[in-house]
């Protein structure tokens, strides 16, 4: 069992929802970064997404777009962000899964990130532009280094490729909320829960539902029917927001606001 299934176990046994925050890795800079890293894995974060940078990222909505940006005028590297990662696992060993583009990747050639992603302390890719025959190829990859591959699946995902993406995939499955761009938003589309169930049909996989989740009800309502709730434009835009001296703290305060303490299930800040 991978190391991010056997979190999610612990989660179904303990009758917990997982929460997965997401930053990119190198905002607003490499020290800060990986600060914000431990302190979300210190406050109780089950599964932490690392956003590498990229200079195209054409899923994102204009928040995370600009964090890649200020991440990438700091020269940061995929190198540098595993390195980050060893640092990171002298102090917490929660799962970490890099979230990326293919291209950034495909530059560091994928079997040798494979390799030292395992070795940095990387449990597992989630990369968002590969489907069909070179996800396959990827999977294989990454399972050799027992790293899994975390897909993405949207409403709009026909039942053929659902089947081939389930069959494929380790970990969990990372469930788009909506059609379009990340970014925060004010209420969240029932496709997500009728996209869930379509998983549940096909796999017992873990689901994670993300893109637009960044409030106290809209985590608590995706508890009531997935595994978990990922939450990523609200957090990367409070460090947008924030000084480097305080942005830990701030994501700290944004963390203890929106998870939902009166559920049955979640963080324990």
């Amino acid at each position: 069992m991978s190391v991010i299934a056997d979190k999610f176990s612990q989660l179904k046994s303990s009758g917990r929802k997982g929460f997965i925050p997401f930053v990119t890795a190198g905002d607003p800079d490499v020290e800060t970064s990986l600060s914000i890293v431990i302190k979300l894995a210190q406050m109780g974060a089950d599964v932490i997404e690392l956003g590498v940078p990229f200079s195209d990222p054409v899923a994102d909505g204009p928040t995370i777009q600009r964090s890649s940006q200020r991440a990438l005028a700091n020269g940061v590297t995929i190198a540098e962000i595993l390195s980050m990662v060893q640092l990171v696992r002298k102090e917490v060993d929660t799962p970490i899964v890099l979230f990326s583009y293919y291209n950034p990747l495909f530059r560091y050639g994928l079997d040798e990130l494979s390799r030292d992603a395992a070795a940095a302390g990387i449990d597992g890719l989630l990369i968002t532009d590969v489907v069909d025959d070179e996800a396959d190829d990827a999977a294989q990859i990454l399972g050799r280094s027992g790293l899994d591959l975390i897909s993405l699946i949207a409403p709009t995902t026909s039942e053929k490729r659902l089947s081939r993406v389930v069959a494929r995939s380790t970990g969990f499955l990372y469930a788009v909320s909506r059609a379009g761009v990340t970014g925060a938003r004010s209420d969240i589309s029932s496709d997500a829960e009728a996209l869930v169930k379509r998983c549940k049909d096909l796999s017992d996989l873990p689901v994670a539902v993300g893109f637009g989740i960044s409030t106290r009800d809209q985590i608590a309502d995706v508890w009531r029917y997935a595994d978990a709730a990922v939450v990523g434009s609200a957090i990367v835009a409070e460090i947008e927001q924030s000084s480097n001296d305080n942005a830990v703290e701030r994501v700290a305060t944004l963390v203890r606001g929106i998870l939902p303490q009166f559920a049955k299930s979640g963080v324990e800040l």
